[in-house]
């Protein structure tokens, strides 16, 4: 059974607010959320979740504004205004130190072509930056370096005072759509079609100064470079529009995979190191990616895909995970994988494997009836994909339905819940209803307890 229950507004300030008990999927036994609190609040398109701890987010979106969030309650701790345009990037900037004033910071950039830092404890603004001559699209902090980077028509460091330590020259009118850290200093940077590997090289001048120099250009994508994720120290992958995906080597930035059109069955084992995800023009953008150390989980255009680094192949698909594009994909510690699509949805899945068959016969076809004996090449081919891959399939195990527009992302909170949000300018904070009746039931039993209710009367 799934609860309803309306949270966030302001008065009184971060109160829910119970409404009618609603239901879904009984059958799903194994989707553990079933109630939810609907997070009220922003005016447009909230895109943009970020985590601070262990028990509070912050949300950000079109309408320029930011909120502190309770991940537990549901509670709005704060409000931050300062923007006057969209938010276009955010991130986390923490202090290793945690006596240090201000250790939990957040950045938040902004089509007004500003950068604010945010005290999350205090609510309050600390500096705010408005030198950028373009919108900052992307925020990377390299923790170990305290430092962050900001991407626009140029790539900034800026370290903890917000000090612009150093910048690169003019790079593109588009500017820079993703950034990811890289070993020994470095960061990858998608410009377009391109990807630039940039060093950071401390300053001989300075004694906290750093210069960048660019170090590499790939040019191996067809297409815009949409998607970035580091997997380890050893490799990182990216995916474009068009549907290419590459692992690439972090420390020398040469090519890893060499398959290509490896979700196919027929997939080639000398195939070329660029991987074609799919052979839709219109179904093949890579919106997302995520990874653990054995897999890259890819969302590509209405399907997810699962590639296996070490056999540099997919080994589980589902081509239509959603009836819209998939715009966000992770696996839990718990193995489930969760994505979510423009059609509202928010999906769990369970990777299974499959029961070894038999082999079956290839089809002769056209060429074999001709005497041009493809048949035979084809078996072998089928019959060694068959033997060295485990199949594997995608099991739906839960549908969540709350939100009426486009779910853009969502954090993962482990026994607090999930957290969404999306298009309808709702973030919605999913819980293990089970769990939450048992809590409810415990802080009824202390209060009535403290108010001696349950001493026995004669």
């Amino acid at each position: 059974m799934l609860r309803w229950l309306i949270g966030g507004g302001r008065e009184p300030q971060g109160l829910a607010e119970k409404s009618s008990v609603q239901t879904i999927g009984e059958e799903q036994v194994q989707n553990p959320y079933t109630e939810l609190l609907v997070l009220k609040g922003h005016q447009d398109i909230v895109r943009f979740l970020v985590q601070i701890d262990d028990y509070r987010f912050a949300s950000a979106g079109d309408d320029g504004i930011i909120f502190l969030w309770n991940a537990q309650t549901g509670e709005k701790l704060f409000e931050l205004h300062g923007h006057t345009h969209k938010i276009t990037a955010i991130a986390p900037f923490f202090s290793s130190d945690a006596s240090e004033e201000n250790s939990h910071l957040i950045l938040t950039a902004s089509a007004d072509r500003t950068v604010i830092v945010w005290d999350c404890t205090t609510g309050k603004q600390v500096q705010k930056v408005s030198c950028f001559h373009s919108t900052v699209k992307c925020l990377t902090v390299l923790q170990r370096l305290d430092v962050w980077l900001s991407g626009g028509s140029d790539l900034c460091v800026w370290n903890r005072k917000l000090d612009l330590l150093c910048k690169t020259s003019h790079l593109t009118d588009a500017g820079i759509s993703a950034l990811v850290e890289l070993p020994k200093n470095c960061v990858a940077a998608a410009v377009g079609k391109e990807l630039i590997i940039f060093r950071l090289i401390a300053s001989s001048e300075k004694s906290e100064g750093w210069n960048i120099l660019e170090v590499k250009r790939l040019v191996d994508h067809q297409d815009n470079i949409l998607s970035l994720v580091i997997v380890n120290d050893l490799t990182f992958v990216t995916g474009s529009h068009v549907g290419e995906l590459i692992v690439w080597d972090a420390l020398d930035w040469t090519k890893q995979a060499s398959e290509c059109n490896f979700w196919d069955s027929s997939v080639q084992p000398d195939a070329r190191t660029e991987i074609k995800l799919s052979q839709s023009p219109n179904e093949t953008s890579v919106k997302h990616l995520a990874s653990d150390d054995e897999y890259v989980y890819a969302a590509v255009g209405k399907g997810i895909y699962i590639y296996n680094l070490q056999m540099k192949r997919v080994i589980a698909c589902q081509r239509t995970a959603h009836d819209s594009s998939v715009l966000h994909i992770e696996m839990l510690p718990n193995r489930q994988l969760i994505s979510c699509s423009e059609d509202g949805s928010v999906r769990i899945w369970e990777l299974r494997e499959k029961q070894q068959l038999p082999n079956e016969p290839v089809p002769t076809g056209f060429f074999n009836m001709w005497g041009f004996g493809r048949a035979n090449k084809q078996a072998n081919q089928a019959k060694k994909v068959q033997e060295n891959t485990p199949m594997h399939f995608l099991e739906l195990v839960g549908d969540l339905i709350g939100h009426s527009s486009a779910v853009q992302m969502f954090l993962y909170f482990s026994e607090l819940g999930l957290v969404t949000c999306s298009a309808d300018h709702l973030v919605i904070l999913w819980k293990d209803g089970e769990r939450e009746s048992r809590l409810r039931s415990l802080t009824l039993f202390q209060k009535l307890a403290q108010n001696g209710d349950l001493q026995p009367k004669f």
